[in-house]
This record gives structure tokens, sequence and C-alpha cells, in this order.
């Protein structure tokens, strides 16, 4: 999130962002938002007695800042299908690993456990099953044999901070297209 702020904070960086939202009332992500004067807030999923009742608050928020796309980062709730129908194809989730392999939690433990040479990081549209949806890009990052969980994790999150920026850019130039499942781009990302 802070590197989506750092490159909207450009006059010339195509995309505006509005509004942080965070289901994580001490999340660091909000102070950041607040410092960059972006408006905020949290909708504790703990204080809502169902997933409907808390994603209908999550919409009545993001309707309210009228926001047009959703770019997930560090928000580890599944959604439902009806939350993830309302925005179809404007709901963009980063996961660190490329997809389609290592799904899920614990991602690079199971990486380093597995001997991969390589990983990296994956932007993709959401859809109701975890970590599944189009995949928009992917950068890869080599696997070195004295890896540690954070030192592999840390290099994956550099590679998320350069390729989220360059995602958003391309959508909001609209030379991200989709059809079904398939996505095409127009020049590089």
């Amino acid at each position: 999130m802070r590197a989506l702020i750092e490159a909207a904070a450009d006059p010339a960086y195509p995309a505006e962002i509005v509004f942080v939202l965070s289901n994580k009332p001490a999340a660091t992500g909000l102070e950041w938002a607040a410092e960059a004067g972006i408006a905020t807030a949290t909708v504790d999923h703990r204080r809502h007695a169902t997933r409907h009742d808390f994603e209908a608050k999550l919409n009545k928020e993001l309707d309210g800042h009228q926001v047009g796309l959703v770019c997930l980062a560090g928000f580890m709730r599944l959604l439902t299908a009806d939350f993830s129908e309302v925005w179809h194809n404007r709901l963009l989730n980063i996961h660190p690993s490329l997809l389609p392999r290592f799904k899920g939690l614990d991602t690079h433990a199971r990486i380093l456990a597995a001997g991969e040479a390589k990983t990296g990081c994956t932007i993709h549209y959401v859809r109701p099953d975890m970590d599944s949806g189009p995949i928009i890009d992917q950068a890869e990052v080599e696997v070195r044999a004295n890896d540690t969980e954070d030192d592999l994790a840390a290099r994956v999150l550099a590679a998320e901070h350069g390729l989220y920026p360059r995602v958003l850019r391309a959508l909001a130039e609209g030379r991200v297209h989709i059809d079904g499942d398939r996505v095409t781009v127009d020049g590089v990302i």
C-alpha cells in the first residue's frame, strides 16, 4: 500500500489513492495513509456477527468514497462470492508467489521446503476461491541456497513494491484488458 501511495504522489501518475480501508484498527497502513492526507477507515471483522454484515460495511465505506478499484495489500480475509461479484474485475490482490503455485499461507516456508529455484509475486483479479483469478502480471525472485524465510520474504516484498504500482498504472491507462479469465496488456507493465 505504501508503494502505491508513493507512486500516486507523483502528479504524472494516472491513478489516485482516494481511500485506505483496513479490518485491523492498529494497521500501520492507516497511519501512512493519514500522513499522506488520504481518508481512512477501519471495519473490524470481529465486530460483525456475519461475513455478510462485515462485507456490507466494507461496501458501504468503499461506495461512500467513490472507489473505482480495490487494491488488496496485506488483507488476510477471504471474501465471499457475493463481495467478489460486486467488485468483479475491480478487485485486485497481490500474493507472494508465482501463482498458481503456493496458494495460501506460509508461502515462503513452503517454497524453501520444496527446494524451488525461483519464486516471486503475482497480481491478479480476485475470484471467490483463495488466491485464484486471472493473473495480470508477475515478478520473479531468485531463491538462494542460504535463504531464510525472512530473507526471501524481504526480496519478494521489494518485487511487490515495484510490480503493484506498475500494474495499477497500466490499469489506469486502460492498457489492461480482461475477456472472461484471459488478461492481455498493451505494451509492457
